[in-house]
């Protein structure tokens, strides 16, 4: 009988040894990385949406593909600044862990028209962002998905 006692005291310190710690296991709220995204989309601040990038960052949109910090940053986020505003995330999913969260749902922003005189346009569709930690810990955005309907002209 003390022999059997032996092994399960063994099993209950190894079994507790081995659990992850609180802060290792609790989710991660991806809305606040988000907000912080698209709060400096919309002030248009290229500057913070670089230190938020991965340097393996990459982009999708349709057929588009842009691989890396430098290619996604000057090809997408450089390139569509100006085009843009008012950017708004609607989630309908999210989740996390201790390493990787993400958030896909749809988006909508105002197009900026194309030269005077013309129509004011409305865009939307569908994202997915997905935040990885680095190596120091901290989080960045590796991956992000966009599929865009025709914009609309606005009313």
């Amino acid at each position: 009988m003390k022999s059997v006692f032996g092994f399960l005291l063994a099993g209950a310190v190894l079994a507790s040894c081995s659990a992850p710690k609180a802060e290792e296991a609790a989710a991660f709220d991806v809305k606040a990385l988000n907000q912080q995204f698209i709060g400096a989309w919309n002030a248009k601040n290229t500057a913070q949406l670089d230190t938020l990038l991965a340097d393996d960052v990459q982009y999708a949109q349709g057929a588009t593909r842009f691989n890396g910090k430098s290619e996604v940053s000057d090809k997408w986020v450089r390139a569509t600044m100006g085009t843009i505003s008012d950017l708004k995330l609607y989630s309908t999913t999210s989740g996390s862990d201790a390493n990787t969260a993400y958030e896909a749902g749809t988006f909508s922003t105002e197009v900026v028209p194309e030269g005077p005189g013309q129509p004011r346009g409305e865009g939307e569709g569908n994202f997915i962002l997905l935040w990885k930690k680095n190596k120091k810990n901290a989080w960045k955005l590796s991956y992000v998905q966009l599929e865009g309907l025709p914009v609309k002209v606005a009313n």
